[in-house]
């Protein structure tokens, strides 16, 4: 059983501010839980704490520092879009949750773009057979042809980024038209008022989520001066990973289990063998992922999933995160079988456009050093 420390001990071993021990949790390099005697307060692995200290010492030595960092002296890039405090995703210090309450897409671009123009997602470009291969094919021919993020001011950046987060959303099937995004994804689905202020919820809780894999990609692209839909394409790539904004669709299977053996069968079977629950649990929130906490209490799941979350949660311990949210809504709707990746990738490419600007200002490559640890070549003469 391992050793929980408070942040101000974690603080004092490893001589760092609050800051960094949230993007050590973050990263997933520290295990973080509840305190019982006061569950405001976190605890963090005293084995983590001590394994991050020992590198730490080591990583002084220039050649470790060199192969094992990305700019100066810790593996960070400096950020002001999006963060975690004490277990709340916060855009440009405005809580993401209460964002979603009444918020759209359109204001959250405006915010995480630092834009001084409205934001208008629309876009009349329409798409014969939307879907993933419709919104990839389509970000590829632009990535093709796209000019430079190099020596074009921000303005014009945000103007293209708009065309761009509107015309995949119409190649996921968003109704092609003026209207605000999330009306336009329910009328190209066929929903009503009521489901697409759900929809706009679910998007906005979805734009960003600091620096994931996804938006790291797209940063990458982005300090080459790569164009815009390139960076664009570098994120969404990655984030069509399972383990990422894809993840929904392992929670979609589970859900089709349930349905077709019941929730006490998939229960039983999953606890027997160790198998964990797709969508339960997230190391960023330990008391439970606050998205998905909202936008949950704004449906009725089916009973058969209802029951299901209620009970593998009850007996693991770990909350559904936004995945189980997602697909939930999915399925509660019928809404089209790639309908959860659509919203994600629509919603989380105003974020990887955010951070694709945001590393223009930064004017440096990102190029990590490599640690080759191959076959050294025979020495010669």
């Amino acid at each position: 059983m391992g050793t929980w420390i408070t942040m101000d001990e974690a603080c004092q071993r490893l001589g760092v501010r609050p800051q960094t021990i949230y993007a050590y949790v973050s990263r997933g390099k520290l295990e973080v839980t509840s305190d019982p005697a006061d569950t405001r307060r976190s605890l963090y692995r005293a084995e983590d704490v001590a394994g991050l200290a020992k590198r730490k010492q080591a990583g002084r030595k220039h050649e470790t520092l060199a192969t094992n960092t990305l700019f100066g002296a810790e593996p960070s890039i400096p950020t002001s879009i999006s963060t975690f405090v004490r277990e709340r995703l916060y855009y440009r210090g405005q809580d993401a949750v209460t964002l979603a309450q009444a918020g759209t897409l359109e204001e959250a671009a405006q915010l995480l773009w630092n834009a001084q123009q409205t934001v208008d997602l629309s876009s009349t470009v329409r798409v014969a057979r939307p879907g993933r291969v419709a919104a990839f094919t389509s970000l590829a021919t632009l990535a093709a042809t796209g000019h430079s993020t190099h020596g074009r001011t921000t303005r014009v950046l945000h103007v293209e980024g708009q065309s761009l987060v509107g015309q995949l959303a119409n190649a996921f099937g968003a109704q092609p038209g003026q209207q605000p995004l999330h009306l336009r994804f329910a009328q190209g689905w066929k929903q009503p008022a009521k489901v697409a202020e759900l929809l706009r919820t679910a998007m906005v809780l979805l734009v960003d989520h600091e620096l994931t894999s996804s938006a790291f990609a797209a940063r990458i692209a982005a300090s080459n001066g790569a164009s815009l839909p390139a960076c664009l394409l570098s994120g969404l790539t990655t984030l069509s990973g399972p383990l990422h904004g894809d993840a929904s669709g392992r929670v979609k299977a589970l859900f089709s289990e349930v349905e077709r053996s019941g929730e006490d069968q998939v229960i039983a079977h999953h606890l027997s063998t160790g198998l964990p629950f797709a969508g339960f649990g997230h190391h960023l929130y330990p008391d439970g992922d606050p998205r998905a906490t909202a936008l949950l209490a704004l449906f009725e799941p089916p009973e058969v999933i209802a029951r299901f979350i209620e009970k593998a949660t009850a007996l693991t311990g770990l909350q559904p995160n936004i995945d189980v949210a997602l697909a939930a809504l999915v399925m509660h709707h019928g809404l089209p079988e790639d309908a959860a990746f659509g919203m994600f990738a629509t919603a989380r490419s105003i974020g990887l456009l955010a951070h694709s600007i945001e590393q223009l200002g930064i004017a440096q490559v990102i190029r990590p050093r490599g640690r080759y640890v191959g076959t050294m070549p025979e020495k010669t003469g």
